[in-house]
């Protein structure tokens, strides 16, 4: 896979499987581990401030020699003196998100980084590509956080038939079956977070963790969508009490208070029911904690398996 796949070749990876960057979630020790298991690691800029985020880079260094990249939201207060940062750690990949990608792109290539969007449209898709993008990540509304409107079924095939650049889907992958229908639809690589969520060497609390195995397809619910922000994450007493707000009308302002420092509540303190669960639709099928290395190979296994099948199937 590595010499054929775009992906793969174009990252210096073993398997094109990004690990998705969540903020709060995805720290040095994550990303590097996923890096030394053959993927690309990425660390989650979030609302992290520049000092902290080089911090974060100077540890996933000590931790692998293989790429990782960063995610950079671009609504962060912080996204510009991020930017700046990443080009001159020369950080090898960065993800963006949450905002329009407008000048950082021809910023970050002129500093030698590969640049990936992450798109939830065809439009968006193709604005990417015209602004000099490397890659694209196609994230359905499977995903957990942030979402757009589209799901990754239908998302991913239209994405890859608007552009030339290798397309990466995200939302709702969790094993080599998810991988190999994206692949069927003309996805190059995947995007993965919730699953590398339950893994071990993932530094959130435990019960963020238990919460996540526990849950159903059914759990992960969406808050937000009437305000123009729609986050999926779990139910609990949270998302019930945003819901109840929503119908009585409040505006955006109100549920904010009982909203913000939500995700870091949960990731932190490991408060499930009053803090933001994000997590995607897939959450229903991690049913166990591994190690890094133990998920990469179990999809790439699968992923190879059902691809010898299709192979076999053709020329018998």
């Amino acid at each position: 896979m590595h010499s054929r796949n775009r992906v793969s070749r174009l990252l210096e990876i073993d398997y094109p499987i990004i690990q998705g960057g969540m903020a709060w979630v995805s720290d040095a020790v994550l990303a590097a581990a996923v890096s030394n298991a053959g993927g690309l690691g990425m660390l989650a800029s979030g609302n992290m401030p520049a000092d902290r985020l080089s911090d974060e880079i100077d540890k996933a260094r000590s931790l692998t020699d293989r790429p990782f990249g960063v995610n950079v939201m671009l609504l962060s207060p912080f996204s510009q003196e991020v930017l700046q940062l990443v080009a001159r750690k020369e950080v090898q990949v960065v993800t963006l998100g949450a905002g329009n990608p407008g000048k950082a792109v021809g910023r970050l290539k002129y500093a030698g980084v590969t640049v990936i969007p992450i798109v939830a449209s065809v439009a968006q898709a193709r604005r990417a590509e015209s602004m000099g993008a490397d890659m694209i990540v196609a994230e359905g509304m499977e995903a957990g956080g942030h979402i757009g409107r589209v799901t990754t079924m239908a998302l991913v095939p239209q994405v890859v038939d608007s552009v030339d650049i290798p397309v990466i889907a995200a939302g709702g992958i969790a094993d080599g079956r998810g991988m190999a229908a994206v692949f069927c639809l003309g996805a190059e690589g995947v995007q993965i977070g919730t699953r590398f969520i339950c893994s071990e060497e993932c530094q959130i609390h435990e019960n963020y963790k238990k919460r996540v195995v526990k849950a159903s397809e059914l759990d992960a619910v969406i808050t937000g969508t009437r305000m123009g922000h729609p986050i999926r994450a779990l139910r609990n007493n949270l998302t019930r009490r945003i819901e109840l707000l929503e119908k009585k009308g409040a505006g955006f302002e109100e549920i904010e208070k009982i909203a913000v420092g939500g995700l870091e509540k949960a990731v932190r303190e490991g408060d499930v029911d009053s803090g933001s669960v994000m997590a995607g639709q897939i959450s229903g099928l991690v049913r166990d904690i591994r190690t890094v290395e133990e998920i990469i190979q179990s999809i790439i296994q699968e992923f190879y398996a059902i691809s010898l099948e299709r192979s076999e199937a053709k020329t018998s």
